[in-house]
C-alpha cells in the first residue's frame, strides 16, 4: 500500500516538473517569435501548469463529456476558476485594500454605451482622466488596478478548441466549468464574450487569445519580433490619491500602434488584445502609501469613433473626437510597442 504521505510528495513533485515543463515551452516559444531574452516572468507563470499526459486525459474526458464529473481535479491542476466560489481563494492577498471594485470594462468597450452609473464609476478614483491631469508633483485618485482573477492559467491550445467559447453556446460553456445563474463569474462571463464577440471600432485589430500561443502570434503578426514589453509593476495606489513621480513617455509615434492587451475575468486566463492608433504611452510614478509603483498608462488621441455615452465624456465633460482620453493598464495588462 502506498504511504499518504509519500503519495502527497509524489504529486507535489510531479506538479512541480509540470509546472516547469510548461514554463519551458512556453518559454521556447517566446523566444522562437519575439525577439527578448525572456517574458516577464508573471507572465510566464500563466503558462498552463498540464503535462501532455494530463492534456491528453482532460481532452478524452471533454471529448467524451464527462469533465464535469472530474471537474475539481481539472481545476486544481489546469489552476483555472470552477464554480462561484472560484474567486475567494487567491483574489485578493493585500487585506489592506477593500473589496474588489466591480468589473469595468467600459475601457475595452469604444464603441458601446457604458452602463455603469456615473456615481459608482467616480467612487474610488478616476477610471479615465487627461493627459494633463497627470504631471510630477501634482494628486490623482486612482481607482482599483487589480485583475480580479490574478491567479488563472491559460489552457493549452488543444484543450481550448474544445471550449465552447460563444454567447450561442453560452450554456454549455457555464456547465462546463460549473457557473452558477447570476454569479459574479455568470457575469464576468457574458461581459468578456460581449467584449469578445464585437470587436467594432473603426480602425481596430484585436483578437481574444484564449492561449499563451494566441497571445504571442497575435503581437507577432501585428508588430512584429523586434519588441518592447510594458506592464504596471503592482497594485500598489487602488483606491489612493496618490502623488505623481516621473512621468517618461515610452511610445509616442502616433502613426505606430501600439498593442494593448487586458486580462479577462473569465475561468482560464483570456487576453482582450487590440491595435489602436493614435496611442500614446507613458510610464508613471506612482507614490503611494506603501511604496513607489510603476504604472502604465495609454492616452488615446483618436476618440473620434467612441460612442457618445461613453463614461469618459461623462466624467470628462466632453464628446467623441474632442479630447484624449488616458487610463491605467491594470494588474496583469499588457502593452507592446515595436523597438524604434
Amino acid at each position: 500500500m502506498t504511504h499518504p504521505i509519500r503519495f502527497l510528495e509524489l504529486l507535489i513533485v510531479v506538479a512541480y516538473f509540470s509546472g516547469f515543463q510548461a514554463e519551458n515551452s512556453f518559454q521556447l516559444y517566446w523566444e522562437e517569435h519575439i525577439g527578448l531574452p525572456h517574458p516577464p516572468h508573471w507572465l510566464t507563470t500563466k503558462a498552463s501548469p498540464l503535462s501532455p499526459n494530463q492534456v491528453a486525459m482532460f481532452m478524452k474526458l471533454m471529448e467524451g463529456n464527462e469533465l464535469t464529473s472530474h471537474l475539481p481535479s481539472f481545476c486544481m491542476e489546469a489552476n483555472v476558476a470552477c464554480s462561484t466560489n472560484a474567486l475567494v481563494k487567491k483574489t485578493i492577498n493585500n487585506r489592506t485594500l477593500p473589496h474588489l471594485a466591480r468589473w469595468n470594462a467600459a475601457k475595452l468597450k469604444y464603441s458601446l454605451p457604458n452602463k455603469i452609473p456615473l456615481s459608482v464609476a467616480s467612487q474610488g478614483g478616476l477610471p479615465y482622466f487627461r493627459e494633463s491631469m497627470v504631471k510630477e508633483g501634482d494628486f490623482i485618485p486612482v481607482p482599483d488596478l487589480r485583475d480580479p482573477m490574478s491567479y488563472k492559467s491559460f489552457l493549452p491550445q488543444s484543450l481550448v478548441s474544445k471550449v465552447p467559447f460563444s454567447f450561442y453556446q453560452i450554456k454549455e460553456l457555464k456547465k462546463l466549468f460549473g457557473v452558477v445563474d447570476k454569479s459574479n463569474m455568470d457575469e464576468y462571463i457574458h461581459n468578456t464574450l460581449e467584449i469578445c464577440e464585437k470587436c467594432s471600432i473603426q480602425g481596430e485589430e484585436c483578437i481574444c487569445a484564449t492561449s499563451a500561443e494566441d497571445l504571442i502570434d497575435f503581437v507577432f503578426a501585428k508588430l512584429g519580433r523586434h519588441l518592447s514589453v510594458w506592464s504596471t509593476e503592482n497594485v500598489e495606489g487602488s483606491y489612493e490619491n496618490v502623488r505623481v513621480g516621473s512621468v517618461k513617455l515610452i511610445h509616442g509615434n502616433l502613426v505606430e500602434p501600439p498593442a494593448l492587451c487586458h486580462s479577462q475575468p473569465f475561468p482560464f486566463q483570456v487576453y482582450y488584445c487590440h491595435v489602436l492608433q493614435k496611442v500614446k504611452v507613458y510610464a508613471v510614478e506612482m507614490h503611494t502609501r506603501m511604496k513607489v509603483n510603476h504604472a502604465i498608462m495609454a492616452c488615446h488621441y483618436n476618440t473620434s469613433a467612441w460612442n457618445t455615452n461613453h463614461l469618459a465624456f461623462q466624467l470628462l465633460g466632453s464628446s467623441p473626437g474632442q479630447i484624449e482620453v488616458c487610463h491605467w493598464i491594470n494588474e496583469n495588462g499588457i502593452v507592446w510597442t515595436r523597438l524604434g
